[in-house]
């Protein structure tokens, strides 16, 4: 490899196993020569966390949980602790009740709207908050989203809101931060066969649809993904920022099926 991340250290949040995006995030800024920070929310995930943690040589973990401003403060803490400064943050994070995937959007609760925001958008800002005061020489900031954003998507219904949200946050994060060299962009796979993407009806439908009719007739793999945020993280990244970067096989460019699926 390159070492494009050769001498930068930094936080990933949101890996819930080794096929989550965030880990193949994680192994791709490794494989680059990151110093990498995990985060997770409870036991579980921190049991499962551990031995991927381990593989890349990292035993910095820390439990985290974004809706609580306390935990957010001593996770930052923490890393003040064990290093003067940041280079990255990689925020894989968002939530939404399942049963509120299904159905018409129009029945969407209050208190799951609220919540999905919360956990899927603002924790990203919150995060971007804590972090600038770490990033005196400037960094990058990720984020994950998806093209329920823009599209109305079979199934995602209030997380389409949710990610619409926070790729408007991503703008205006990165104009605020864009004077202390902090880029802030987002990155758009397709559908994925992670955990969280089990969590939307029809997955494999949707997963298939796509590889038949992207441009590529391919579906994003983890390492794309992975080598996205590489660029994005390195110093080949330092001119880009607010942008929402797809990575899903060309399929976002589509007005209709190919001609063969119509």
């Amino acid at each position: 490899m390159a070492e494009l991340m050769k001498g930068k250290r930094g936080l990933v949040m949101g890996v819930a196993n080794e096929r989550s995006i965030a880990w193949g995030i994680a192994s791709a800024l490794h494989a680059e020569g990151a110093e990498l920070a995990f985060s997770h929310q409870g036991e579980a995930f921190g049991k499962r966390l551990a031995p991927l943690a381990a593989s890349v040589g990292s035993d910095f973990m820390v439990d985290v949980d974004v809706t609580d401003e306390a935990s957010l403060d001593a996770c930052f803490a923490s890393l003040g602790e064990r290093w003067d400064s940041l280079d990255f943050v990689v925020h894989a994070i968002a939530f939404s009740d399942k049963t509120e995937l299904t159905g018409r959007f129009v029945n969407t609760s209050r208190g799951n709207f609220l919540n999905s925001l919360n956990i899927s958008c603002f924790s990203f800002i919150d995060v971007a908050r804590r972090a600038e005061s770490m990033m005196p020489n400037g960094g990058a900031l990720i984020t994950l989203t998806f093209q329920g954003s823009n599209r109305v998507s079979p199934n995602y219904n209030v997380m389409g809101v949710a990610k619409a949200a926070l790729e408007s946050a991503t703008r205006y994060l990165a104009n605020d931060l864009g004077p202390q060299k902090i880029r802030v962009n987002a990155i758009s796979p397709g559908p994925m066969k992670t955990l969280a993407g089990s969590a939307i009806g029809g997955a494999r439908a949707t997963f298939r649809h796509t590889e038949e009719n992207a441009p590529l007739r391919a579906n994003a793999t983890l390492e794309a993904i992975g080598g996205t945020a590489a660029w994005l993280c390195s110093d080949y990244g330092a001119a880009t920022t607010g942008e929402v970067i797809h990575v899903d096989g060309g399929y976002h460019v589509l007005g209709f099926p190919q001609a063969e699926h119509l």
